[in-house]
């Protein structure tokens, strides 16, 4: 395929995956936590699917998705920068993880997989709570950051292990979804 329809073709994905994101977001929007900084996100049950199956493209739909929920929200602030550039970096994580660090290729079907997307899920949730609590706490002091965090890290593990994971399971196995390999 000629690299233009490729680019074309992978633009076309972003453009469906930040959809999806937007048609899984907004709704919960309303159920703010601390209004116009956190809320409770189903959302990130995508954060690993974007990274590990769509690379580059999915974590671009992601980053865009959480800006444009921002945006529609109400809740766009100096510190939506940092969420657009952490957004990138979650679905990021899933993908860096399974391509560069783990020595075998993505699968769900083993005990020692699935703790190692637990892992990965537990420790990019702790990452991003901290580096994106700390952008709000020094932003807005007023903010109770405790709670933020705590949001944070429970949207960016609940979600993801009890409905990302299932849906992975989905994709790979039953739909024939194929891990992207290279970014």
């Amino acid at each position: 395929m000629p690299k233009n329809k490729s680019i074309l073709k992978q633009s076309g994905v972003a453009l469906i995956l930040l959809i999806v994101y937007l048609i899984v977001a907004i709704p919960f929007k309303v159920m703010s936590v601390i209004p116009g900084f956190t809320d409770i996100r189903p959302v990130t049950l995508l954060e690993p699917v974007y990274g590990i199956f769509f690379g580059v493209y999915g974590c671009i739909a992601f980053a865009i998705g959480n800006l444009i929920g921002d945006i529609l929200s109400g809740s766009l602030r100096w510190s939506s920068i940092a969420g657009f550039i952490l957004c990138f970096s979650g679905p990021f994580a899933y993908w860096f993880f399974w391509n560069k660090i783990s020595k075998t290729s993505f699968c769900l079907r083993t005990g020692k997989d699935l703790l190692k997307q637990l892992c990965v899920t537990i420790i990019t949730a702790i990452v991003l709570s901290i580096l994106l609590s700390c952008v709000v706490e020094l932003s807005y002091p007023e903010v109770k950051v405790s709670v933020f965090a705590i949001t944070v890290l429970l949207n960016e593990t609940v979600f993801p292990v009890f409905l990302g994971i299932p849906l992975i399971i989905l994709m790979q196995e039953e739909l024939n979804f194929k891990p992207k390999t290279f970014i």
